[in-house]
């Protein structure tokens, strides 16, 4: 991994864009890796918790998974790994037939190792195999969809938390960004969140407990919009436990379960490795929304991409933590912030790692309230998924023609309405997997299909991202 040169005399002026390979003063840097931190937490803690799976070391695995991913592609691809929300379906149906933590992590394991076996042969094919399966066309609308995917946790899990938390923490979001010149511009979804933290600990002061959706009980109840009862029962200094599955049962309170060895049964890696798939397709459209986004040409690095987060995977599920993926979140904060120094992702993996040793820290990031992060989120999430119409602009995608228009039409609808295909009672394809396939299949069904006027005038094979005056990754 590269070393960082300081970006000028270490500050950042308006319009300014930091590469990968810089970074600005090491408090600034450390207070972009905060956010970070933030932007990835609330996911890479959950969806262990809905696999019954342990947060803690969840967390823990990220930052070392990221560690992995920035040494294997040398710092050249900003990104942060994370917890994916791929296999909690995949989870469910593995408990549903029987199943428990570890043979969830044996499934998942293999799905790991799968997708490690396909970014080594798409690194010494060329990214021309990526190229010729995932023209502009299709990688734009996977970015779009990965993006706009997320909407509906923003519509159900945290707005309905505290609507006008949101609300007001949405527009501190934009003012800071548009309307703040300086650092705190650069890092005004972390302000934001602090302010909209602080707003609803006065609120509970002034105006009480609310009624409303918790996300913890799933229901609407009354509660603090601040609920620190976690912070003040966890240890400050702490690993996860080393759980022995003899004794688990599925709904039992001691569902979450730490260490532990992956279990192996054919059936539950059949019901898994379809999400490979959606894997390969979601780490291709990060990294082609970081090359956009940096004006950097990626393609020699999307195997080493693909094949980091593979090895980061079996690494994290071969102790018993959820496997990993690029986050489309940190790719938000980016965009917000425009500093892409991967100097910024070292540091939050350090204190996400940190954060695995002591739960109460842990414990603070977690009882964000809902209504903040609703307010973040429902500009970060747009964001991503704007940058889809960013890679159709660029590339001058023509829908004009309905070679462009029709599977792409279909495939974002079904990823943005979360359309399932349910295939068997135990597998279902559905969200981003399912929109993914339809915008990939359809897409060179049509090609095949389509008279020559159509094909020579349709969508090229090769990804504009150099653009005069953007960065150039090979200097």
């Amino acid at each position: 991994m590269a070393f960082w040169k300081l970006h000028k005399d270490g500050s950042l002026a308006p319009g300014e864009v930091v590469a990968p390979d810089e970074r600005l003063s090491w408090g600034k840097t450390v207070g972009l890796g905060a956010q970070h931190v933030v932007a990835m937490f609330g996911a890479t803690f959950v969806f262990p918790l809905l696999m019954g799976l342990n947060p803690q070391l969840a967390v823990m695995m990220s930052g070392v998974a990221t560690l992995i991913f920035l040494a294997v592609v040398r710092g050249r691809v900003p990104s942060y790994l994370g917890s994916s929300a791929s296999f909690v379906g995949v989870a469910t149906a593995i408990y549903a037939r029987g199943g428990n933590p570890s043979h969830v992590s044996g499934a998942m394991l293999w799905v790991g190792v799968t997708l490690l076996v396909v970014g080594l042969i798409i690194q010494a094919a060329g990214s021309r195999v990526i190229h010729r399966v995932l023209p502009p066309v299709v990688t734009g609308a996977v970015v779009m969809l990965i993006g706009f995917n997320l909407a509906p946790v923003v519509a159900k899990t945290y707005w309905p938390q505290d609507q006008w938390i949101g609300l007001i923490v949405m527009l501190i979001v934009v003012v800071l960004s548009v309307g703040v010149r300086g650092f705190v511009g650069r890092i005004a979804i972390f302000v934001s969140l602090v302010i909209g933290y602080v707003l609803s600990w006065l609120a509970d002061l002034v105006f009480g407990p609310i009624t409303s959706y918790s996300a913890s009980a799933d229901a609407v109840t009354t509660h603090l919009r601040v609920d620190w009862s976690g912070v003040a029962s966890a240890a400050w200094i702490g690993l996860p436990p080393v759980s022995d599955l003899a004794t688990w049962r599925l709904h039992a309170t001691t569902n979450v379960v730490g260490f532990h060895a992956p279990s192996f049964d054919l059936a539950f890696t059949l019901i898994a490795l379809p999400v490979v798939i959606a894997l390969i397709a979601e780490n291709t459209g990060h990294v082609k929304a970081v090359a956009e986004m940096t004006g950097a040409n990626l393609d020699r690095e999307m195997g080493k991409a693909i094949a980091a987060d593979g090895g980061a995977s079996v690494l994290a599920t071969a102790l018993g933590a959820g496997p990993t993926t690029t986050y489309a979140e940190n790719i938000g904060v980016m965009a917000a912030t425009r500093v892409y120094s991967t100097a910024a992702y070292v540091v939050a993996a350090v204190v996400a790692i940190l954060f695995g040793f002591s739960p109460k820290f842990g414990a603070v990031i977690s009882a964000t309230p809902g209504g903040v992060l609703g307010g973040i989120t429902v500009v970060l999430y747009g964001m991503i998924g704007l940058l889809g119409a960013k890679i159709w602009k660029e590339n001058r995608v023509d829908f004009g023609n309905p070679l462009n228009l029709v599977p792409v039409a279909a495939g974002v609808i079904i990823g943005i309405g979360d359309v399932t295909l349910r295939i068997t009672d135990g597998f279902a394809l559905s969200g981003i997997a399912f929109g993914t396939i339809v915008t990939v299949a359809v897409y060179h069904l049509a090609h095949a299909l389509a008279p020559a006027e159509l094909t020579e005038d349709a969508d090229g094979a090769v990804l504009i991202v150099d653009r005069p005056g953007a960065y150039d990754a090979e200097r």
